[in-house]
């Protein structure tokens, strides 16, 4: 906490705290906490580094991106609305209603749908949409995956709810046990996030999953946000979504999407991180309020980019190819690393979990010996009261350059770790 000295005629000092003080309860963002981890260390000089921490994929761009700006760049000039443009909206609900399949007119894109800067920042300002003072009488509660996706932890901490973390496990399926949650804590749900495929275990919910998560939502009247971001990095077949899941659900008062948003990223399915484009989609009355909060608080997202994004949207040619190299980024792990460190084909994403039984040490002798850049689990997951911190054991391996060099890195890896 920052600490102000104020001097008065009289001569007293008083200290008073300046700022948010919710803020100290959150620990340093993951890879600051890396960054700080392995300062001290000097990787051997004869090694290139290979970094395998942040999920930043390393594929070209794809081609469309650059021919779709320079073709809109008068749009730079302008600013943006904050609902994007209807060929946006037209094309993002176009997509979902294949991908998922909708039925034809279930989906209606201009109350439905909403562009994003990116997910990151909308998955942490839904907490100040779906968090309210109280809820049954007591603090609001939101629910996360644990280990989790960091911005969810931050989003409710600075929301004024208790975040509570949910075992997503190997005992688990690597997903929260929805059977366990308790009437009490539900009753003062506000929000839950749910990642899947997840991040970082790669598990997909079933269809039964995550019609038990919706009914849950509606039952006790929270906001479940699915975070699909990582749905088109899929190795088998793809996973199912929540839309498509409450597209087959009794409806709510005629409302297929009542208490669900799901989000989407160009990051991952168009190796685009860099544009910062995504939306999200569901229940009209929380896009409504969502539009209207971010009014307050957000830039719309650039006409020229709003463009390529429409492009993306439009193309699955792309994609394939990305999913053609995550399966051979896959195929180089596995052939190296065997079944070692429970290695196991996830359904989605482009993660290895690695049980490596001490994941901040093993970051530590990968980049001293191997100059392999990993991140520790535990710092994507937290203890709860009397429990050990599930991410403790693990490392996340990020599977974000060539195949030969995933095929190198996870080389080091046994030769280093044993």
């Amino acid at each position: 906490m920052v600490l102000a000295d104020f001097s008065v005629n009289s001569g007293a000092v008083f200290t008073e705290a300046i700022g948010n003080d919710r803020l100290d309860r959150l620990t340093d963002y993951p890879f600051t906490r890396l960054a700080n981890l392995l300062a001290p260390i000097t990787p051997r000089a004869n090694v290139a580094p290979i970094l395998l921490t942040v999920g930043e994929p390393q594929h070209t761009p794809p081609a469309i991106i650059d021919e779709t700006l320079r073709a809109n760049s008068a749009g730079w000039g302008k600013y943006p609305p904050v609902g994007g443009t209807p060929e946006f909206r037209a094309a993002a609900g176009d997509w979902l209603t294949r991908r998922y399949e909708l039925p034809a007119g279930l989906l209606h894109a201009d109350s439905s749908i909403l562009p994003l800067s990116g997910t990151r920042e909308a998955l942490f300002m839904l907490a100040l949409l779906a968090v309210p003072t109280q809820k049954a009488g007591r603090q609001p509660a939101v629910l996360m995956p644990n280990p989790f996706y960091a911005p969810y932890e931050g989003a409710a901490v600075m929301a004024g709810a208790e975040p509570v973390f949910l075992a997503a496990t190997r005992e688990t399926g690597f997903l929260p046990d929805l059977d366990a949650l308790a009437p009490e804590l539900l009753e003062r749900t506000a929000l839950f996030y749910l990642c899947t495929p997840g991040n970082p275990q790669g598990a997909a919910a079933t269809p039964a999953y995550l019609a038990k998560a919706i009914g849950l939502a509606r039952q006790y009247g929270f906001v479940l946000a699915v975070d699909e971001c990582y749905a088109e990095i899929w190795l088998d077949a793809p996973p199912v979504g929540a839309l498509q899941v409450a597209a087959g659900m009794p409806q709510q008062d005629g409302k297929p999407w009542a208490n669900l948003l799901v989000f989407h990223s160009l990051s991952k399915r168009s190796s685009a991180a860099g544009m910062r484009s995504g939306f999200v989609a569901g229940d009209p009355a929380l896009i409504g309020r969502f539009s209207r909060l971010r009014s307050y608080g957000c830039a719309g997202m650039p006409l020229p980019i709003l463009a390529a994004s429409t492009a993306l949207w439009r193309d699955e040619a792309h994609v394939e190819e990305n999913r053609a190299a995550y399966r051979a980024k896959f195929a180089a792990a596995e052939a190296e690393l065997g079944g070692r460190y429970g290695y196991y084909r996830p359904a989605g994403g482009f993660f290895l979990w690695l049980d490596v039984g001490n994941g901040e040490e093993a970051a530590k002798r990968l980049w001293a010996e191997g100059a392999v850049r990993v991140l520790p689990g535990a710092y994507l997951s937290r203890s709860n009261p009397g429990e050990p911190n599930p991410g403790d054991a693990y490392i996340r391996v990020a599977l974000v350059e060539s195949a030969d060099t995933v095929a190198q890195a996870c080389a080091s890896i046994v030769r280093i770790l044993g």
